[in-house]
């Protein structure tokens, strides 16, 4: 595997010695996408994001007024941050011929904290119009202390952990076919809720893909950007589709600013999809670790 292959932010170039002398004290293991990965905080990261999540959590300052998606990689980020950017800027952007996510992928839009912080601990999000809305994909307790003291909302979405697993074994083997990685799982963010529904708002993919107004329209008014009774959520509601935002010649062709084919986020889209990769033993040892990370939380998935 070539270092072209990575995504950049992944990559470890240019770590700050502070970076190597922690990394230097972490657990390790053999990499997927790069040569090891180091446990921080309960989670597996390369070394690059290490980098990435200290920066973030000493420089990020939250306002109250920001909007955070959180989700697991392959759980419906590029999904949701099409339609978190589409609900927050429809005044600006109605939906027309002109809207921005008809010529942009997702993702560009919606600045990913911890790799934005990897290349710069001095990021400028002063630019970005209110409500700001950022993504990420660290764990709650990871979170840079100014979110959680803040008033800032947070949107979580959560996918069946055998369509994650799938899922990013196929995104991986886009960028490196080599080798395939279990990717680690995490019940904070339910947690949190349901202590505070004001704060957090757990969302399904499962949900999001069976009712798809309803939890636009739920996300909407959890965020402070309610529909009136004259707007239409369908309309949001088509252009955020996979199927709309799949077929545009943006998200087929080329690469995006990180290093990563534009197409590498678009798959299938689908509930239940693991059924036509995973074996039958396979699902099962990921349905026993699901039960037993998640038992007693009264978190379940159906697919």
């Amino acid at each position: 595997m070539t270092s072209s292959s990575v995504p950049i932010y992944l990559g470890d170039e240019d770590l700050t010695q502070e970076t190597r002398d922690l990394l230097s004290s972490l657990p390790s293991e053999k990499g997927w996408l790069v040569s090891q990965i180091y446990q921080f905080e309960g989670s597996w990261h390369t070394q690059g994001l290490v980098q990435g999540i200290l920066n973030c959590q000493k420089n990020f300052k939250a306002k109250d007024s920001d909007i955070i998606l959180a989700t697991t990689p392959k759980s419906g980020t590029t999904w949701l941050k099409a339609l978190l950017f589409a609900l927050i800027h429809r005044d600006k952007f109605p939906v027309s011929s002109k809207h921005p996510l008809l010529a942009t992928n997702p993702h560009p839009l919606v600045p990913y904290l911890e790799a934005d912080y990897r290349v710069s601990p001095d990021v400028d999000f002063s630019e970005l119009p209110s409500p700001r809305l950022m993504q990420t994909h660290l764990q709650h307790h990871s979170l840079p202390a100014s979110i959680k003291s803040s008033s800032c909302k947070i949107v979580y979405c959560c996918r069946d952990p055998k369509d994650v697993f799938v899922s990013l074994w196929h995104f991986g083997r886009k960028l490196s076919p080599e080798e395939t990685a279990e990717y680690p799982i995490e019940k904070v963010y339910w947690y949190e809720s349901r202590k505070n529904p004001n704060k957090v708002l757990f969302v399904t993919y499962e949900e999001l893909k069976k009712q798809t107004e309803v939890e636009v329209k739920r996300i909407a008014d959890f965020i402070g950007c309610g529909f009136t009774a004259e707007e239409e959520v369908s309309e949001i509601v088509k252009l955020c589709s996979f199927e709309s935002l799949s077929k545009l010649e943006v998200n087929r062709q080329g690469k995006l600013p990180n290093g990563i084919e534009s197409n590498s986020y678009f798959r299938k889209g689908e509930i239940g999809g693991w059924r036509d990769t995973l074996s039958e033993s396979l699902a099962e040892v990921i349905d026993r670790t699901t039960e037993e990370k998640f038992r007693g939380s009264g978190l379940k998935f159906s697919c």
